[in-house]
């Protein structure tokens, strides 16, 4: 059963278009094949590939760097068919609309047309690696440091819960290039951690694909850096190759990223309205379907209250965005609330499951067990209430 929502106003036909055809794709070919990679605890290379090769990837980069030409709108749908379909594994948004834009915007012209096109076909996996074992939302005081020798920087340092980890073969570190000057010493470098034969270039080591509570399908890593040597060309420093650009960089990028999470937290919450519904209409208790009971009616309304409101709210943050007028204030706020209240909507729907809710068989259940962690990442809520309470 659809949920039925007021037209979100920044979705075009275009965008409907790619919806469509994104959801059939999703339903048709890599539903099917969700139990395997929550098995495996990643999905495999080839993925990527298939996803280059169906327009998945980089839809919001220019076509003259081999992206889909399209706006951040293209890949926001991605993510909320993503989302409704239950594939939390896929690590593309975190490619597509975080990694790309940091090449894109701040990248030389060399550095665009060697990168870009490679991650739209997927033969390039991309990945961010902010967060060190000790340092979470204090981008400040990362400890990874480049150290500058002749034409390459020798990179030291240790990145934890690196989405798409074990696959990446493009990495940007933010890294220290000077320790002493704080934010204005860091810097973004973008480590090409594999040679053309797919060995790992020296001093680079991928660690564990990290067992968490949810999200089972997506590769999240620990990545060891040992005096790599990386070429003083692969600084993301625009066309004048400075140093000290990392934190400008990063605070210009984040109110995206935080829509990103807010986009998906509202997809699963659609999704799990609806796979809700139908089972309270469908399981029976006491002769009768649950649906029918008033309790069931009242939280289910509730719900849909909530799953409504969070959807205006993200399509305001989308509206404006597209126009290139979210702040980062407004970002948070939508990150945080979507979040939280994804959290509640999730517990509310698995306990009208009853014990089958608890059962990772049924869609409700990983729904749940991966909502939490959204909360988090992309800076914790608590940070994201912080940095809101400035602006006001």
């Amino acid at each position: 059963m659809s949920l039925p929502l007021f037209p979100s106003q920044w979705i075009s036909d275009e965008h409907r278009m790619l919806q469509d055809s994104v959801a059939r794709f999703f339903k048709e070919r890599w539903v099917p094949r969700a139990t395997e990679w929550r098995e495996a605890g990643m999905m495999g290379r080839d993925t990527w590939l298939e996803a280059g090769a169906n327009g998945l990837l980089c839809a919001s980069m220019p076509e003259a760097y081999g992206g889909g030409g399209g706006d951040f709108g293209h890949d926001a749908v991605i993510l909320l068919e993503q989302a409704k379909a239950n594939l939390s594994g896929f690590g593309g948004g975190l490619h597509s609309a975080i990694v790309a834009p940091y090449i894109l915007h701040y990248g030389n012209e060399e550095q665009k047309q060697r990168w870009l096109p490679k991650m739209a076909t997927g033969e390039l996996v991309g990945a961010i690696a902010m967060t060190e074992p000790g340092t979470g939302s204090d981008l400040q005081n990362v400890r990874t440091v480049a150290k500058r020798d002749g034409d390459h920087y020798v990179l030291s340092g240790q990145k934890v819960f690196i989405t798409n980890g074990q696959n990446a073969n493009l990495v940007v570190v933010v890294c220290k290039t000077d320790k002493d000057q704080g934010a204005k010493g860091i810097s973004l470098l973008v480590v090409e951690v594999e040679n053309e034969d797919g060995t790992l270039v020296p001093g680079f080591r991928r660690g564990r694909n990290l067992d968490k509570i949810g999200m089972k399908a997506q590769d999240t890593s620990e990545l060891f850096f040992d005096e790599v040597r990386v070429p003083v060309a692969n600084l993301l420093g625009g066309d004048k190759g400075l140093e000290g650009q990392g934190f400008f960089q990063l605070m210009q990028e984040l109110p995206q990223e935080r829509l990103i999470i807010a986009v998906t937290a509202v997809g699963s919450m659609e999704r799990a309205l609806s796979e809700t519904l139908n089972y309270t209409k469908d399981r029976k208790a006491f002769g009768k379907p649950i649906w029918q009971f008033q309790n069931t009616r009242f939280k289910l309304a509730e719900v849909q209250s909530q799953v409504l409101a969070a959807r205006a709210l993200v399509d305001a943050c989308m509206q404006a965005h597209l126009k290139g007028e979210l702040d980062a204030a407004r970002a948070a706020l939508a990150k945080a609330w979507t979040t939280d209240l994804a959290c509640k909507v999730m517990d509310e729907c698995l306990q009208l499951f009853g014990g089958y809710g608890y059962m990772m068989e049924y869609p409700i259940a990983e729904l749940y067990a991966d909502s939490r962690v959204a909360r988090i990442y992309g800076g914790t809520n608590e940070i994201m209430k912080e940095l809101a309470s400035r602006f006001m």
